[in-house]
């Protein structure tokens, strides 16, 4: 049974994913996301691995302390999930909720290789599409997810026109 919550979180994060689009997105603009990235969640102490994708590329990868090789697990399922779907990992969960169905029952995927968990926004070019994926793993899904965004939010407004 369709659950009207997880409706809401979706409609919420869904927002999101139209608002979070990029003009162009080069490994420059990479290097430099992840490095703000890697500057809040080290100014917060938070044990985190941060990742970015361009295609199937890791273009930037930063491990911090606290955080652990299952964190670079979840990282990568997670990213998966977002390649597969083209949408946040937390809006494929949020989908599946909002449906009253189980991702790990429904999905006929591997949950052990693809995961609806938060934590990893595609990266969208505007006239192109997604072209790659940011994320993040260490915290509860709900902090993941909701950190990427501020971040991509932050950076995005920072970006000089055109």
């Amino acid at each position: 049974m369709p659950d009207s919550n997880a409706a809401a979180e979706l409609a919420r994060i869904e927002a999101e994913e139209r608002e979070l689009i990029f003009d162009r997105f080069t490994r420059e603009d990479a290097w430099r996301l992840g490095c703000r990235l890697r500057e809040a969640a080290v100014a917060r102490e938070l044990p985190i691995v941060i990742g970015i994708t361009v295609g199937r590329q890791r273009v930037f990868h930063s491990a911090l302390a606290g955080a652990s090789p299952d964190n670079d697990a979840w990282l990568e399922r997670k990213a998966r999930a977002t390649a597969h779907f083209e949408r946040s990992s937390f809006g494929v969960g949020a989908w599946f909720r909002a449906q009253g169905r189980d991702y790990e029952r429904d999905s006929r995927l591997d949950a052990r290789e693809i995961a609806a968990n938060g934590g990893v926004f595609p990266i969208t070019v505007r006239g192109v599409g997604v072209v790659g994926t940011v994320g993040v793993s260490g915290l509860p899904q709900a902090e993941d997810h909701a950190f990427v965004v501020e971040q991509l939010r932050a950076f995005l407004t920072a970006q000089p026109e055109g």
